[in-house]
């Protein structure tokens, strides 16, 4: 199985104490989104996870101890950083200091093991196509060295980001197209690997790869792995993806981004990051009498001879 720790929230950023907790004492514990009293629980040891996928706006606060981890799993590391300023992502670090921590990232775990997401792709008045493409090269010139590909997505017009971010501008066919025309110019210059991340549209005419951020060929690729030939489901329309187990909470990221999908409101986090307590099994709030916990299942995706060297290194 995979373990996703970056769908929900940033766990990476806010809950790196727990996140290394949990690696720590081998299980975790997850509530069920839509039916809160039933709670998973899954083993994080080597033999029962594939590999570890991160996601974050800052990986400042795991840099130090991230060899915990990385030392005993298998893993790949999203690493967003874009075109934003604090007006959109009220509590992301500027884009210099966030380039600046990808850097170190990539030299302590490898590029191979690190993608750049620029997603997702929105319009304002402030934000106009002239300016992502700007910001995108300037950005795709001091990241490309670190990085094994670029992921990009155009925002989805979710019922709530309308209330949550008035000022956005839909964006048209006309407008992807020229972003899409535009982006894959600048990825080509550089030499950048730049490919869709649960978008609608074939832009493979400017250079543009396909969706699918997370299969067993980026994964096994990256951490030199054998997966089985296995249909990758996605999470979600067009996302072609591997199947993942998210251990995070939705309404707990506090980074306040405008266009975000897993928080009902930014107050709505703020207020749910109270229960979080780093010692609890739950990345929120703790077990009670009218939760049922059931063992996750966690079934492997190696092949059984990648398997059975896994087995022979943990003797």
């Amino acid at each position: 199985m995979i373990i996703n720790t970056g769908g929900r929230t940033d766990t990476v950023h806010y809950y790196s104490k727990w996140l290394l907790k949990r690696f720590e004492e081998g299980y975790v514990l997850s509530r069920n989104p839509l039916f809160p009293n039933k709670v998973s629980r899954y083993e994080l040891t080597p033999d029962k996870v594939d590999c570890v996928v991160f996601c974050s706006k800052n990986y400042r606060p795991i840099l130090k101890n991230l060899h915990q981890i990385t030392s005993r799993f298998n893993t790949y590391f999203h690493y967003t950083i874009t075109a934003y300023e604090r007006d959109i992502e009220p509590l992301s670090l500027p884009i210099e200091k966030s380039i600046e921590t990808l850097k170190q990232l990539s030299l302590q775990v490898g590029k191979q093991r690190l993608a750049w997401r620029y997603d997702p792709v929105l319009l304002t008045e402030k934000y106009t196509v002239e300016y992502h493409l700007v910001t995108f090269e300037q950005m795709a010139k001091a990241i490309t060295p670190y990085v094994e590909r670029c992921i990009f997505s155009f925002v989805e017009m979710y019922k709530k980001l309308s209330v949550n971010m008035p000022e956005i501008i839909p964006l048209t066919p006309e407008n992807k197209q020229i972003l899409a025309k535009g982006l894959g110019e600048i990825a080509q210059r550089y030499g950048l690997y730049l490919q869709t991340c649960a978008t609608e549209g074939d832009f493979s005419a400017y250079g543009i790869h396909a969706s699918g951020c997370m299969t067993t060929e980026v994964l096994g690729r990256a951490n030199n792995i054998h997966f089985k030939n296995l249909k990758h489901n996605g999470s979600r329309q067009h996302c072609g993806c591997i199947e993942t187990r998210d251990i995070g909470a939705y309404d707990s990221c506090p980074t306040g981004c405008k266009y975000c999908y897993a928080n009902k409101s930014p107050a709505k986090a703020r207020e749910m990051r109270k229960y979080h307590d780093p010692n609890s099994p739950l990345l929120l709030g703790h077990l009670t009498e009218q939760d049922t916990i059931i063992q996750g299942q966690q079934k492997s995706f190696l092949l059984p001879q990648q398997m059975d060297m896994i087995e022979l290194f943990s003797l």
